[in-house]
């Protein structure tokens, strides 16, 4: 019985991924339907993971014997989760670290960890109380207000806590790249990441300003892994035209969640019901 729980939440799963597809829509509603589809499948299967092993390898369940089959695979899967969460732990660690050992710079009315290089680099940094993060070639290239419009899109990413959020996200993606859809939705969250940090800054400087700035941005080589990272052109060139029109377009409201909107998520825990019929 404990096997056919496990293959319905697989069969779920897939489903619920393989229906994706990229809708136009404000970012509220792609928001929405993109981190539900992206978390939902993957939560839906360690909850049924969770209550087969709570349950045990032994007993019956609806008038049917369990065995140690469906044990052993929840247990090897939970395994699994906690090893690739240790990995990414330990690589994102390993980010921030490098990011402390460079020098501390002002730079406008804020401080800064200076990187060595000429590339055009502006990131955020580490987990919930992340550290900016600029190179020497952005503070060498950019005129002032280009460089004031590159910090205030990185203040967009602290106000968020795009780095503590997106490091568990991308747990997620790491777990479950198996599933149908698990890239294009982990790089339509970094579009809209990106978006939201672009709309939190259009409020503080001129949008123009910030858009020629993100040309010059992403149009530089990547400089640092995106675990633990919230950086300008995460979002990579091929969002580019998407967020320069988004800047130059009237502002869109980005409103922070909504409880109602986590509702959904709720139905991911009804394999732990489960429980109490499990003699």
């Amino acid at each position: 019985m404990h096997l056919v729980m496990i293959l319905n939440a697989l069969a779920v799963a897939w489903w619920l991924r393989s229906s994706w597809n990229q809708r136009q829509g404000n970012w509220s509603l792609r928001w929405q339907r993109s981190l539900f589809l992206f978390l939902f499948p993957p939560l839906l299967i360690f909850m049924t993971v969770i209550a087969v092993l709570f349950m045990g390898p032994q007993g019956q369940m609806g008038g049917m014997y369990t065995g140690s089959i469906s044990y052993l695979l929840a247990l090897i899967s939970l395994a699994f989760f906690a090893i690739s969460c240790i990995k990414l732990a330990f690589q994102g660690w390993q980010s921030v670290e490098s990011a402390r050992n460079c020098p501390l710079v002002n730079v406008g009315d804020r401080q800064a960890r200076l990187l060595q290089t000429g590339a055009l680099f502006a990131g955020q940094i580490g987990f919930w109380q992340p550290e900016l993060v600029v190179s020497q070639g952005l503070v060498q290239t950019l005129s002032p207000a280009h460089l004031e419009s590159v910090l205030a899109h990185e203040q967009g990413h602290h106000h968020y806590r795009d780095t503590f959020w997106f490091f568990w996200l991308g747990w997620v993606r790491s777990c479950t790249a198996w599933l149908p859809n698990t890239e294009p939705l982990w790089e339509e969250l970094l579009a809209l990441r990106e978006l939201r940090a672009d709309g939190y800054a259009a409020l503080q400087v001129d949008p123009l300003v910030l858009a020629e700035s993100l040309l010059l941005v992403v149009s530089s080589s990547p400089v640092l892994s995106e675990i633990c990272c919230a950086a300008l052109g995460s979002s990579g060139t091929d969002r580019l035209e998407q967020r320069v029109e988004a800047l130059l377009a009237p502002p869109e409201a980005t409103p922070e969640t909504q409880l109602q909107s986590w509702h959904g998520f709720l139905l991911a825990f009804l394999p732990l019901l489960t429980v109490i019929f499990h003699s």
